[in-house]
């Protein structure tokens, strides 16, 4: 005998079914910036584990929305695309400084749904493969001479993330941060195609991205990393700026938030996805294949550190006199 479910109970059925697989249909990663940078891995990143690791049928659209190191994306979500489950955008420890200086307008780090830190990464000090300037020491001594021709280059402006890194390690070597030479690019792509073509000397920006970069040919050398030990993999010869007689430290978070009007099922269905990928060792591998190193923390674990990591760019922007949300 053949049970027959009544018409309306079978459309709620369908309904619910269907609202539940929504959030991983058509998947989309927005990086807020143009191709090359760091969000740019963030997205494929997550691109890569979720097709692998058979969490979508088909792969995730990668997407590029530049324009004020993520401040674009950030309203543009918030204040258009509020409740798009299946839509996902790309964040690092530079998108929290900012939040935390009011760069991204009248929106502040409690906007938003935090969804997933999936890897960590470290400040690099970068040059061009033909420079001059082999370590730290060398950097210092070059803008000493003549601080004129020794430009930095960095994805954001004064205050940004790679700014931020800059002035540490100027401040660290004993020179005035406020008289830097500094240009601001749209990314870690633009920055390092000026490094390469002479127009900037110096870039403060992400080890991994530096990596990226230089498996794709660009013709760049690391001299330093801001972390508080050696880097594994190809970085592994590359001294820390802490090895080098400076006390610079910054590390860095990957991961992805959600429009604020996403339902609590649908964004489940995110924290849940992301946990199960997160643990698997083909992540693992892909993370390491980047350059980033283990950092896993979802939905409540991940909203409160960003709020902590806020709170604490606060006081450092604040203690070189740059603007501070309250």
């Amino acid at each position: 005998m053949k049970l027959k479910l009544p018409l309306a109970a079978l459309a709620l059925s369908c309904m619910l079914g269907a609202a539940h697989a929504a959030p991983l249909e058509k998947p989309e990663c927005i990086a807020p910036a143009k191709p090359g940078g760091g969000f740019d891995l963030t997205c494929k990143l997550a691109q890569s584990g979720l097709l692998d690791g058979k969490f979508i049928s088909s792969p995730m659209r990668v997407t590029y929305m530049p324009g004020g190191i993520g401040a674009v994306a950030y309203n543009t979500v918030i204040a258009q695309r509020p409740a798009e489950d299946n839509t996902i955008v790309a964040f690092s420890g530079g998108s929290l400084l900012n939040l935390a200086q009011g760069k991204f307008g009248r929106y502040n780090e409690n906007e938003v749904r935090w969804l997933a830190g999936v890897g960590a990464d470290y400040g690099a000090v970068i040059v061009a493969d033909s420079s001059p300037i082999k370590s730290l020491k060398d950097l210092v001594a070059a803008i000493k001479a003549d601080p004129t021709k020794v430009v930095f280059g960095a994805g954001g402006t004064v205050g940004s993330q790679d700014w931020m890194k800059a002035a540490l390690t100027a401040k660290a070597a004993g020179l005035d941060p406020k008289k830097m030479r500094f240009v601001a690019f749209e990314g870690g792509g633009e920055a390092s195609t000026a490094l390469q073509g002479g127009h900037v000397q110096v870039y403060s920006g992400d080890a991994s991205e530096a990596e990226e970069q230089m498996k794709a040919g660009a013709k760049i050398r690391v001299i330093a990393v801001l972390a508080d030990k050696r880097l594994e993999g190809k970085l592994a010869s590359v001294p820390t700026a802490k090895e080098q007689g400076m006390d610079v430290e910054w590390p860095i978070i990957r991961g992805f938030y959600m429009g604020p009007k996403v339902s609590d099922a649908d964004f489940k269905v995110w924290v849940d996805t992301f946990n199960k990928m997160m643990a698997t060792p083909e992540f693992a591998k892909l993370r390491a294949e980047r350059g980033l190193f283990p950092f896993a923390k979802t939905g409540a674990e991940l909203d409160a550190y960003v709020k902590e990591r806020v709170a604490a760019y606060r006081k450092l922007a604040g203690e070189f006199g740059l603007a501070v949300t309250k």
